[in-house]
């Protein structure tokens, strides 16, 4: 060939292609891969989409059994797409200082392969999607994807067999490798420009790293589309939901893409403030202002101020601290408890609850106008059972933060585990997913080697008994344990009743979920002596 007819191209990996080189060695069908990821640069599609086509091209035209594209945040790789590997890879997220190769790969800006006897912990041993889940990655590459000169993240690919990439042909991988930094950058470049995802910047994710809306269901696509249009907004919110399904993490979502993300988002839980203490805790207070104000205090809207103020459990406020905080919401203006002096604050309401607020309305329990000053933007969360499929997404995140906690490799679920949380109604929600997945990574890691490459979690450390939802109502249970909890003549009658006392409150704490105001409603004691009454009961609640 004419040398005047050759093009030196830069790969993002600073490799010089030949262009001649590659039409000689492309096959038809790695020729006809490259024409559609070219063409995908300008079809209109999600990220997600777009990303999981350029896998499929990878899969087909390299010998891999899984391949996976991760983005690089806050000292994390977030998988964004997955071939070949099990479901809940998605929500897994894995720390880079956690996975030498992945470290490896990270740091270096060129491609890496790892040896088939290499020591260093390979991060999908147990993920492969296959019935067996006895297989191990005996063959791994990968490579940084480098966008504008800086590592955006990563790309793997891993085989079953030793000696998989022996022959793979360098010039079609810097190829291929150069257009899926182009797909990435297309992508995240549509992704600025339509403002529908903000990536959170700061340290949260270090500090929470399971603090991200993890979830493709549906109604959660739904949701994140909510949270874009009223986020950069000054409405009030009113996030409505069961126990469990995670109305705070909404609310972060809401402050981090609104336009005080650079600003404090402060958060009270209505249902553990006493009302004698209720209008100080939110207003603040004068030095001598009650007995036991030894100093002036400020209160959680000043701590707010120029921020986001979130009101959790909004529905257990007191009347009368109600219409306290509608005036504030009416004139932006509160006063300290003890002080005639009124302050000027800026800040943006998020609510939520577990209640029907209208029905409380209508029963005379929370105020109308208030009610309508706090659901100027109503926002359902779905509940888990609503999710399909984001149960395992969900499960992958917790395992993954339970083996960091216990020190162990890898947490997989075997098939019939996962089709128990699929089935499984989920009453509590995440919050009882979450706590599930705890005990039986805590028991599972007891029984089995954790020096393995994987441990596997069965059935038999799942503590949960799939049974349709309308049998959850517990009416035999209560029957059954009322019956249990009467005193014995063998203890002193003050003993009896505490016991009666303690065991009472914990079966209507353990029916509402943990949810200390409905329990004490239910029981028909008012905040303030039903904590008093845990604390004299050595009750323990979980947050």
């Amino acid at each position: 060939m004419n040398q005047d007819n050759v093009v030196l191209l830069t790969s993002s990996l600073g490799c010089l292609i030949d262009i001649s080189a590659i039409i000689m060695t492309t096959t038809s069908l790695f020729f006809t891969s490259l024409i559609s990821i070219v063409a995908d640069l300008s079809t209109h599609m999600s990220a997600e989409q777009r990303y999981q086509r350029l896998l499929q091209h990878l899969c087909q035209n390299f010998p891999c059994d899984a391949s996976a594209l991760l983005k690089f945040e806050n000292h994390c790789l977030i998988p964004l797409a997955v071939n070949g590997l099990s479901e809940d890879t998605l929500g897994r997220r894995f720390m880079v200082n956690e996975h030498p190769r992945l470290a490896l790969i990270l740091a270096s800006e060129q491609a890496i392969r790892f040896a088939a006897d290499s020591d260093l912990p390979d991060p999908y041993d147990g993920l492969i999607d296959s019935d067996n889940d006895q297989l191990l990655v005996h063959d791994c590459m990968g490579v940084t994807l480098l966008i504008d000169g800086a590592p955006w993240g990563v790309l793997t690919l891993d085989a079953l067999m030793p000696g998989t990439f022996d022959n793979i042909d360098p010039i079609r991988l810097n190829t291929f490798i150069s257009l899926t930094a182009a797909t990435v950058k297309a992508a995240e470049l549509i992704i600025s420009l339509e403002q529908k995802v903000r990536y959170v910047t700061q340290t949260l994710f270090k500090e929470n790293t399971d603090n991200d809306m993890i979830g493709d269901s549906e109604c959660m696509r739904k949701l994140r589309n909510e949270i874009s249009i009223v986020a950069p907004s000054e409405l009030a919110v009113l996030i409505l939901g069961e126990t469990g399904v995670g109305k705070e993490l909404v609310a972060r979502r809401i402050h981090l893409e609104s336009n005080r993300a650079d600003q404090v988002i402060v958060y009270v839980n209505c249902a553990a403030l006493p009302e004698n203490i209720a209008e100080s805790e939110l207003f603040g207070h004068t030095k001598g202002a009650f007995s036991g104000a030894v100093s002036e205090r400020a209160g959680k809207f000043e701590l707010a101020n120029g921020g986001t103020l979130f009101l959790d459990e909004i529905g257990e406020l007191p009347l009368s601290i109600q219409a306290k905080l509608l005036r504030t919401l009416q004139n932006g203006e509160i006063q300290r408890v003890g002080s005639d002096k009124s302050i000027k604050v800026n800040v943006r309401i998020i609510a939520a609850t577990n209640r029907n607020l209208q029905q409380e309305v209508a029963d005379g329990l929370f105020r109308p106008d208030l009610y309508h000053r706090l659901a100027v933007y109503p926002m359902h969360v779905p509940t888990l059972r609503e999710r399909g499929k984001d149960v395992l997404l969900l499960a992958g995140a917790f395992l993954e933060k339970n083996q960091q906690r216990l020190g162990i490799k890898k947490l997989r679920l075997d098939q019939e585990a996962k089709n128990a949380l699929l089935n499984y109604p989920w009453p509590g929600n995440i919050r009882e997913l979450e706590h599930l997945l705890s005990r039986a990574a805590l028991k599972s890691a007891a029984q089995e080697n954790r020096q393995a490459p994987f441990i596997t979690i069965s059935m038999a450390y799942l503590d949960i008994v799939p049974k349709p939802l309308e049998q959850l109502n517990y009416p035999h249970t209560k029957i059954a344990t009322i019956s249990a909890i009467t005193p014995t003549l063998s203890v002193d009658f003050k003993n009896s009743v505490d016991d009666f006392q303690r065991q009472l409150i914990e079966q209507h704490l353990t029916e509402q979920h943990g949810n200390m105001a409905a329990t004490a409603r239910i029981l028909g004691l008012d905040r303030g002596n039903f904590h008093r009454l845990l604390k004299r009961l050595a009750i323990k609640v979980d947050p």
